[in-house]
């Protein structure tokens, strides 16, 4: 130690970091804290390098969990260099891992910025003002850093979905010099690009190239080729979404419902505790959880290797949360994707994706990665047990009575510019009707009203139902006449959702898995008539419902409680078939 305080006074900066690197940098030793802390104190406060100290000693104070002196020390680099952007970002995420997002904002707006800073403080602010909900302003900052360097495949991929969900149309409109529509599309990221194109080739090259991107190969494949010997086949699901997540209320009962004396099932749960009702009933299901949301990839890897896991589940897809990484390892010598993410997953690790005949019909195989895995029936699992508010009335949702009323509860990011098109023309057409959407957010709802307005159509025609809870929300659904799916998204919890409560549905049927999800589920309700392939089709199905009573009544009989339990709700039947599909891949003798 003697040794170490005497270099701390006589060495240069470049001596102190060599003897940082040798004893470990960034790991927040006391060594290294005591090491910056001397040199730092027997220095001139004119020493050219002085920031650079104190910024790294905030660097190992934030490893060594001491908040408030990191940001001391951050805030004493900046001191001595205003421009010395790392300090402002780093003393800014400290500030919002401790909740002060208001700081944080404040550092990052006030730091000085060159041309080199400014797209970072500026993507630092988006990030932070999208978890916020204030995506007005993320979009304008993203923006405003794209304006400064439109090579940022990151910053496009966030600014584009923002676009989607304010409904900014046309979302790829080239209003960034240097920045193409095609260039858009490209860095769009895997979950916009499912409502921009449903051409299958495309979703994948764009996901393949985020895949690139976001994950990196491992030294080593942890699965045997071979499998293993088990009396009984172990089922690993790994998800970020056990808790209230629409991917959650579908599989819950799937869950409870796999034939123990052929399967044992496990749970690698990176959720969130949210405390719900939901998360428990999942989290009881399983007859091992694991919790890996604070380990290490690698380490969550090999917890699955260990627990020799022979068919892993990944229930996130591209989806926030998801966990890559941890499959690169090729943990278990099966591996596939199912529910989370609907469409295309070219991870190479990955073997299948769950699907049905229907959603990716065979001729379609070559198009994705990886390669499809049937569900006999529909690809949708689904939960008897769902929890279904008490019955309402129209006047108890501030609904007309007297009017034919359309509506679509998707998010508004999967609302495209030409459908929004179609749906004021099926409104024009249609009398007095109104169209009841989701009230997403202030902003995508205020863009909404103004495409009417322009479409000739009066904005008061638009109805917004608050967010609510899931009970209430299910008996809600009861009380529109139609539902008018989106394209190329399609609606699938909701669609189920509505099917379920006897609300008639009409779709776009497309190419891609994601287009395809509602006719999947009409077509095995056996309520084919409600599936269109053309947008005129699609209006002319829906104007004929709507001004034909006889026709409408005809068509809402396909929807009944008793259709419902029979095909698409009966999760006995389901669950055999989603089995049947795991033990044709099975490595391991049933």
């Amino acid at each position: 130690m003697t040794a170490l305080a005497d270099l701390s006074h006589d060495a240069s900066f470049g001596h102190i970091v060599a003897s940082v690197e040798r004893i470990g940098a960034n790991q927040g030793l006391p060594s290294v804290i005591a090491l910056y802390r001397g040199w730092i104190d027997a220095q001139p406060d004119h020493q050219p390098l002085l920031h650079a100290a104190w910024f790294n000693l905030g660097v190992e104070l934030s490893r060594a969990k001491q908040g408030v002196d990191a940001a001391e020390a951050y805030r004493a680099s900046l001191r001595l260099k205003p421009d010395f952007h790392p300090a402002a970002i780093n003393l800014g995420l400290l500030l919002e891992q401790h909740g002060q997002t208001d700081s944080a904002l404040s550092v990052w707006r006030g730091a000085t910025q060159s041309d080199e800073a400014r797209t970072g403080l500026l993507n630092h602010q988006a990030r932070l003002m999208e978890r916020m909900g204030r995506l007005a302003e993320a979009e304008r900052l993203l923006r405003a850093s794209l304006a400064t360097d439109p090579v940022q495949p990151d910053a496009v991929q966030h600014w584009v979905h923002l676009r989607q969900k304010l409904c900014i149309w046309p979302v790829l409109a080239p209003v960034i010099p240097g920045l193409a529509a095609a260039d858009m599309l490209r860095q769009a990221g895997p979950l916009a690009v499912l409502a921009l194109t449903d051409r299958v080739e495309q979703q994948k090259a764009i996901s393949a190239d985020w895949i690139a991107r976001k994950t990196s190969a491992t030294p080593e494949r942890l699965s045997p080729l071979g499998g293993y010997r088990h009396d009984r086949i172990r089922i690993g699901y790994i998800s970020s979404d056990f808790c209230r997540h629409a991917m959650s209320y579908l599989i819950a009962e799937l869950f409870e419902r796999h034939d123990r004396a052929r399967f044992e099932i496990f749970g690698y749960c990176s959720s969130p505790d949210d405390g719900s009702d939901l998360r428990r009933r999942v989290i009881g299901a399983f007859d091992c959880h694991r919790a890996i949301r604070d380990l290490p990839d690698e380490a969550a890897a090999r917890l699955i290797r260990a627990d020799e896991i022979d068919i892993l589940i990944d229930l996130n897809g591209l989806t926030a949360g998801a966990r890559l990484q941890v499959l690169r390892w090729h943990p278990a010598p099966v591996q596939a994707t199912y529910l989370g993410f609907i469409g295309p997953v070219p991870l190479p690790e990955l073997d299948y994706l769950l699907c049905d005949g229907f959603v990716v019909p065979p001729a379609l195989d070559a198009a994705y990665a990886p390669k499809p895995l049937r569900i006999v029936g529909n690809y949708q699992a689904n939960d008897s047990k769902r929890v279904i508010g008490a019955p309402m009335t129209r006047a108890m949702a501030d609904l007309p009575a007297d009017r034919f009323v359309f509506c679509c509860f998707s998010n508004h990011y999967k609302i495209t510019q030409p459908m929004f098109a179609a749906w004021m023309d099926i409104l024009r057409q249609t009398g007095d009707s109104v169209l009841w959407l989701v009230a997403d957010n202030p902003w995508s709802c205020e863009n909404l009203r103004r495409a009417a307005q322009a479409a000739g159509v009066d904005p008061g025609r638009l109805l917004f139902a608050d967010r609510t809870d899931p009970a209430h929300y299910m008996a809600r659904l009861s009380l529109p006449d139609l539902f008018l799916d989106t394209f190329p998204y399609n609606a699938g919890t909701i669609a189920s959702d509505a099917i379920r409560m006897g609300l008639p549905l009409l779709t776009l049927c497309g190419e891609s898995y994601a287009s395809r999800m509602a006719a999947s589920l009409l077509n095995t309700l056996g309520a084919s008539g409600g599936i269109a392939h053309e947008v005129a089709e699609y209006t002319r199905l829906a104007v004929d419902l709507a001004n034909d009573p006889a026709a409408m009544a005809t068509f809402r009989q396909a929807f009944t409680p008793e259709r419902w339990a029979a095909t698409i709700g009966d999760i006995a039947a389901f669950a055999s078939a989603y089995e049947a599909a795991l033990l044709s891949v099975s490595r391991t003798p049933a």
